[in-house]
């Protein structure tokens, strides 16, 4: 049986409903909290600032590493097209590439041993350069190299931006900030759709450029902020790290099987390639059903509206609701956005089935790393790159699949379908995993 009473332990996604110590007084030579200096942890009256500061810091990281990093490429691509530099086939190719190189650099997440600061100022750098890069060159296997190098980047940015920021809140006991973080996706994606609805005339050379140099003035902002804070002492009140331990064991002893580890990083590969034909091929598959139409340059911002209302409304969700079921609904409202676009190819399904897609696509991965800390407690990081790994699979698979039958048939309706009924085979096999375990 899941114990909720250790979840808020190793769950930092919401605010604590125990051993919540935010509001207690900084207390010097309180009964089991150490004298440490003042100096190096945030005082009380400065963790509101620090907190907000830390958050929207993180939320910038992602929205360039992935909003810019990994997902500037959906809205360009008609523009590519158009330019007559690049088909669909070889659209899809990079596609792939970019989500190849996301799983590498999740997977590569757990050989790094760099401090997280670090990592994200580097990778920000790089995100910065390799997309202003894509603007200067129109030979196509330089532009495979650069999408596969920005996914790795935007994978290790992530990662460890996620680290960075959720620890952070953890010292200061703001974890409620954390929804923040993950809207920073959402931010980055309505941006970039409608940087190029408006300024989509001068074409995707100087998309790319300019989405570079927004990059770069992300990095300057958010440069002072990440830096690397000591780990606090435990406060009065908190699991010692022995506690800490023997509630892991009591938490993770009838749910930290192989099996349930194994079946968590497989489901969560499914919404992987589940969203990821849409999340690619949308401005292409709306301007085909909408020709001459303002609407399709709106879909793609939609999608992100949509990804930072569900970011802040996940993360507020009763902390002893099952994530697998959490999941499940997700997959379910995905899958159902994906078929209103078939069903409805005119501007009122798009909308919903953008809507539909964005709102539980940050959700998932919250719910899914919240499981894995469950599972394994502060050593989920292992778990969590597996997991993200599966991800990137089927991220890889989508376009693979998509562009070729998209050429064949003409259609992106085979390939949609096909991802749907994907989405709810894996709701299926969450819901199954949870009555097995009795749950």
């Amino acid at each position: 049986m899941r114990d909720a009473r250790f979840v808020p332990i190793f769950c930092p996604y919401t605010t604590p409903i125990m051993n919540n110590t935010a509001s207690r007084p900084n207390v010097p030579n309180a009964p089991n909290v150490p004298n440490v200096p003042n100096a190096s942890f945030a005082q009380p009256a400065h963790r509101p600032h620090e907190a907000r500061r830390a958050a929207l810091a993180c939320m910038l990281a992602l929205a360039a590493a992935l909003g810019i990093g990994r997902f500037a490429f959906t809205p360009l691509l008609p523009l590519m097209l158009h330019g007559g530099g690049l088909d669909l086939r070889h659209g899809g190719w990079l596609a792939s590439l970019n989500y190849a190189g996301y799983f590498v650099g999740a997977m590569g997440c757990a050989a790094l041993r760099f401090a997280p600061a670090r990592v994200v100022r580097a990778g920000l750098v790089a995100t910065a350069l390799l997309t202003v890069v894509m603007g200067l060159t129109q030979t196509f296997w330089l532009w495979a190299v650069l999408r596969f190098v920005a996914g790795a980047v935007s994978a290790a940015t992530f990662v460890f931006a996620s680290q960075w920021g959720l620890r952070r809140l953890t010292q200061l006991g703001a974890h409620a900030w954390s929804g923040v973080i993950y809207t920073g996706p959402g931010v980055g994606i309505v941006a970039t759709g409608l940087l190029v609805s408006a300024a989509g005339g001068f074409g995707a050379r100087a998309g790319w450029i300019g989405f570079g140099v927004v990059c770069a003035l992300i990095v300057s902002i958010v440069w002072p902020v990440f830096v690397e804070t000591p780990h606090p002492p435990h406060p009065a009140g908190a699991a010692s790290p022995a506690h800490a331990a023997g509630a892991q064991g009591a938490l993770g002893a009838p749910r930290a099987s192989r099996a349930d580890a194994f079946w968590l990083v497989v489901l969560y590969g499914v919404p992987g390639f589940g969203y990821i034909i849409t999340a690619t091929f949308l401005p292409v598959i709306a301007r085909h059903a909408l020709p001459g139409s303002i609407w399709p340059d709106l879909f793609w911002p939609m999608f992100g509206a949509a990804l930072i209302v569900g970011a802040l409304f996940a993360a507020r969700l009763p902390l002893h609701w099952d994530n697998r079921l959490l999941l499940a609904v997700c997959y379910v409202l995905q899958a159902l956005g994906i078929a209103s676009g078939i069903v409805w190819p005119n501007a009122a399904g798009f909308s919903l089935g953008s809507v539909l897609i964005g709102l539980p696509f940050t959700a998932i991965t919250l719910f899914a790393m919240r499981e894995a800390r469950i599972m394994r407690g502060d050593h989920a990081a292992a778990l969590m790159g597996y997991a993200t790994g599966a991800y990137g699979i089927g991220q890889i698979l989508g376009p693979l699949v998509a562009a070729p039958l998209a050429a064949s048939s003409g259609s992106f309706s085979p390939s949609l379908w096909l991802a749907a009924l994907a989405l709810v085979a894996g709701a299926a096999g969450l819901v199954w995993r949870t009555l097995r375990g009795g749950q």
